[in-house]
C-alpha cells in the first residue's frame, strides 16, 4: 500500500532507519495553498519527482501528487535498481532515492531577461493558415515558458508562488528543482538548439541509447544502452482508433531539431473542411513541439507535443508524443540508424 500521509511516511522511515527524502521545501519557500478539488503539494513526491527527473526517468509533470506517469517512472527506477517494481514510493524505494537527497525539490532561481525573452503570443491561432503567418509557434506567454523550463504547469508555479507577483527580470521565484548538472552541449550544434535545451533545462550528459521500445500498454517510450540496459524512461502518448500504433520495428532516419511542419489536412482525421496544405513555422506550440524523430514508417514519427499536461491521457495521430524537454534529451541519446520497436 502506498504510503500517502507525509507523517505516517516520515515516522515508517524513521523507524526504518531511513531519512526522508524530503519533508520540506527549501525553507524560505512559502507554503502553496491547493486550488480547490485538489490535494495538498506532497513534498517527498514532489523531491521524488525531480530526482526521477534528473535520472533520466520522467515522471511527466513535476506537481508533488501520484499519477500515472509517476507510477511508470518509479517502477523503471525499481527495475534498475534490483528492487520489487512495485511503481509506489515503499520503504526500499525511498531507501535507493535517498542517496540523491542532496537535491532539493525546489530552488529559488532569479529570472534575467534571457529567460523571459519572445516573442510572445497570446492567443496562439488555431487555425493552421493563421499559424503559418506567424514568425513561430512560441509560448502564449512568460509563465507558460518557465513552466515548461522547469517541466511544469503555469498551475503549479502559481501554488508554489503564492502572491508571487509580477514576472520580470530581478524578481525571484520557486520552482521545481530540475535544473541540470551540465549546460556543456557539443560544440557543434546549431545555435537555436542549445537555446532550445537551455530553454528546456536539458542537460548535456545524457545516457548513449542504442535503441527505443515504445510500450503501448505501460504508455512509456524506453531507451536502452547496446548491452538491453534500461537508461531513460519517458510517459508517450502513441496512437488512437482513428490511427493505431503501427506495431513492429522501424528505424529513425533523421533527429530535426526545431523543426517545421508540413501540415496536410489528408493525413488528419480531424482536420476541418477547408484546411489547406501549409508550412507551419518551428516552435514549443508547434504542432510537433521542438524536436522530431522522422522513422522509416511514412508518416510517423517521435516529437514533442506544446501540451505536455496531456501526455499519456490522451490520443495521437499515430505518432509518438513526449514532452518537449523528454523529446530533447532523446534527442540528445539517440542516433538517426536506431532501431525502434512498437509493441502492445
Amino acid at each position: 500500500m502506498l504510503v500517502r500521509s507525509l507523517s505516517l511516511r516520515k515516522k515508517l522511515l524513521v523507524a526504518a532507519g531511513i531519512a526522508a527524502i524530503a519533508i520540506a521545501p527549501l525553507a524560505a519557500a512559502p507554503e502553496p495553498a491547493a486550488p480547490k478539488g485538489k490535494p495538498p503539494i506532497d513534498w517527498t513526491i514532489m523531491h521524488a519527482q525531480v530526482i526521477l527527473d534528473s535520472l533520466g526517468f520522467s515522471p511527466g509533470i513535476v506537481d508533488g501528487r501520484d499519477g500515472q506517469s509517476l507510477t511508470a517512472a518509479l517502477k523503471a527506477f525499481q527495475l534498475t535498481r534490483g528492487l520489487k517494481t512495485s511503481g509506489e514510493l515503499d520503504r526500499a524505494t525511498l531507501g535507493a532515492l535517498h542517496e540523491y537527497r542532496a537535491r532539493r525539490p525546489t530552488t529559488r532561481v532569479t529570472l534575467d531577461p534571457a529567460m523571459l525573452q519572445g516573442p510572445f503570443f497570446n492567443p496562439l491561432p488555431k487555425d493552421p493558415e493563421a499559424q503559418a503567418k506567424l514568425p513561430t509557434l512560441g509560448y502564449t506567454r512568460p509563465l507558460e515558458k518557465l513552466a515548461e523550463m522547469f517541466h511544469t504547469t503555469p498551475e503549479i508555479l502559481v501554488e508554489l508562488n503564492p502572491g508571487g507577483g509580477e514576472i520580470a527580470p530581478g524578481r525571484a521565484f520557486f520552482f521545481p528543482n530540475v535544473l541540470p548538472e551540465s549546460r556543456d552541449y557539443p560544440l557543434d550544434i546549431k545555435p537555436e538548439w542549445r537555446q532550445t535545451l537551455t530553454d528546456l533545462n536539458v542537460g548535456a550528459r545524457q545516457p548513449t541509447g542504442d535503441h527505443v521500445v515504445v510500450d503501448k500498454s505501460e504508455k512509456v517510450l524506453k531507451v536502452f544502452d547496446a548491452d538491453d540496459k534500461l537508461v531513460a524512461q519517458f510517459s508517450a502518448s502513441m496512437g488512437s482508433q482513428h490511427d493505431p500504433l503501427p506495431i513492429g520495428t522501424w528505424k529513425i532516419n533523421v533527429v530535426d531539431t526545431n523543426p517545421k511542419f508540413h501540415f496536410n489536412p489528408d493525413l488528419f482525421w480531424d482536420a476541418k473542411p477547408g484546411d489547406e496544405k501549409t508550412l507551419l513555422p518551428a516552435g514549443p506550440n508547434g504542432p510537433v513541439g521542438v524536436v522530431w524523430l522522422d522513422l522509416s514508417k511514412e508518416h510517423y514519427g517521435i516529437h514533442g507535443t506544446p501540451e505536455p499536461q496531456n501526455i499519456g491521457r490522451t490520443q495521437s495521430h499515430g505518432c509518438i508524443r513526449l514532452a518537449n524537454w523528454d523529446a530533447a534529451r532523446l534527442a540528445l541519446m539517440i542516433k538517426p540508424g536506431a532501431e525502434v520497436v512498437f509493441q502492445e
